[in-house]
């Protein structure tokens, strides 16, 4: 199974990185544009809460389901259990380097379905562009922690 692997340093202590990744507003602030995304339901970040909502890429809506497991305040997994890939796993691990800083480890263990949706996933979440929109999601970050 494919995996993606992202790291990154964030000045800021790991108490306020993790409350930064489990406010229910974190998405749209992380979604790099031109994707845009809607939310549906989003329960407050805990173990076993359900996240809905639809990424658009242009005119193209793509739904998403994510469950949220092994929440902590060093991070949690969500798992797509409605959308477009055959698998979805992505866990966002935080460790404090420092009393100000720490390291934030993002996840993917991901399978591409077949179809147009297997099509889809494989051109939006190559890996090329994984980098991006992590690269994004890192700024942001370091941006909004600042």
């Amino acid at each position: 199974m494919p995996t993606f692997n992202f790291s990154f340093t964030v000045p800021a202590p790991v108490q306020a990185v993790s409350d930064f990744h489990h406010d229910t507003a974190a998405l749209k602030t992380l979604t790099p544009p031109p994707m845009i995304v809607q939310l549906h339901d989003i329960e407050p970040m805990g173990e076993g809460s359900v996240s809905k909502f639809t990424l658009w890429f242009g005119p193209i809506p793509i739904r998403w389901t994510a469950v949220h497991s092994n929440v902590s305040s060093y991070g949690f997994t969500d798992t797509q259990t409605e959308g477009p890939a055959k698998h979805w796993a992505h866990t966002h691990s935080f460790t404090p380097i420092s009393d100000v800083e720490t390291r934030v480890n993002e996840h993917i263990e991901y399978e591409h379905g077949t179809g147009i949706s297997g099509l889809l996933t494989r051109f939006l979440f190559a890996k090329p562009n994984l980098y991006v929109m992590f690269t994004y999601r890192k700024l942001r970050t370091r941006w909004a922690l600042r």
